[in-house]
């Protein structure tokens, strides 16, 4: 395994992040797996290397923390977890979403209490709340860091100018700052290359790409994806312009590269984004050991500048997606 530094934190974490969103139960989303496998998938990253898993109060109505916790018991300390807050949680209860300071303090308490963690790494932000001025979030969460309860703050995908509005504020109330952005990234969707991700490396913001293979779609050519269970079964996996913007001709290009190789599209995928400087740990999510265990030999896949610009070329802009 390869570490890096996380932004401008000072703490080390593994280049491959473990994104827990498929553990917890099948409940929720039928590709899911249920306690036992997630353990094994978990247990098997550790033996890697892996120190870095994300999770987030709303996967499997908070089962994915209460799992990864479990999984945990004993180490946390060695780890570096992170979890996410802002989407509705309680049907009834309008407070258990958004990003005021009640939703913010009540559901990161119920989040460390499933995670069995008195301190969190990194709390993220898992959306934009419209309804909530900023600087009333960033003094809420600044608080929780000041009460020992997060140790650093992080965001998730917005627009660029409301990340340098957020930046701002922090600096101008004196509170914490956001130093992670988990935006959506990969090989067909690359609109953060045009303001966020220079927003981010200009102003030491660590970046931790979610869906680095784009729901499944740069793991497999593209006429197999609905072979899959969730390409059969997850109507939001088609919510994404990755068909679009030249997206098909960088699928085949990716399969091209990995047949040449020797190795496999996924591995494509995830290399391409580890050459990326301003990518400190793609965020993976997977239901195997097998394809957790592909994930972290693509750190020993090199690209040359001619590989990175033949998968690149067929991009075009396509349209802002992610964001709600």
């Amino acid at each position: 395994m390869e570490y890096t530094t996380l932004g401008d934190t000072g703490m080390e974490v593994s280049r491959i992040c473990l994104g827990c969103m498929s553990f917890g139960t099948s409940d929720w989303r039928e590709w899911v797996l249920d306690e036992e496998e997630s353990h094994e998938i978990i247990e098997r990253a550790i033996d890697l290397g892996i120190n870095f898993f994300d999770t987030a109060n709303m996967y499997s109505g908070g089962e994915s923390e209460r799992v990864l916790g479990d999984a945990l018991e004993g180490r946390r300390d060695e780890m570096v977890v992170a979890t996410k807050g802002y989407f509705q949680m309680d049907d009834d209860d309008p407070n258990s979403g958004g990003l005021s300071r009640k939703a913010i303090e009540q559901e990161l308490e119920n989040s460390l209490d499933r995670l069995g963690m008195d301190t969190v790494d990194l709390y993220q932000i898992h959306r934009w709340d419209d309804d909530t001025p900023i600087g009333v979030t960033m003094q809420a969460l600044d608080d929780a860091v000041r009460r020992g309860k997060v140790r650093y703050l992080g965001a998730s995908s917005m627009w660029a100018h409301q990340f340098a509005d957020a930046l701002h504020t922090a600096d101008e109330l004196g509170t914490d700052r956001f130093v992670t952005m988990q935006n959506h990234y990969n090989l067909v969707y690359r609109e953060e290359e045009r303001e966020m991700l220079p927003l981010c490396e200009r102003e030491g913001v660590g970046v931790i790409p979610w869906s680095p293979l784009a729901r499944g779609y740069l793991t497999r050519p593209h006429e197999d994806i609905d072979a899959t269970t969730r390409g059969e079964t997850e109507e939001h996996m088609y919510d994404h312009p990755y068909r679009e913007g030249g997206g098909r001709e960088v699928n085949e290009r990716a399969q091209e590269l990995a047949a040449e190789k020797g190795v496999t599209m996924a591995q494509i995928a995830l290399s391409w984004l580890l050459h990326k400087d301003w990518v400190d740990a793609p965020i993976v999510g997977t239901t195997s050991v097998e394809h957790l265990e592909d994930a972290v030999e693509a750190l020993e896949i090199d690209l040359s500048a001619s590989d990175v610009a033949y998968l690149e070329e067929p991009y075009e802009p396509v349209p802002v997606s992610g964001h709600e």
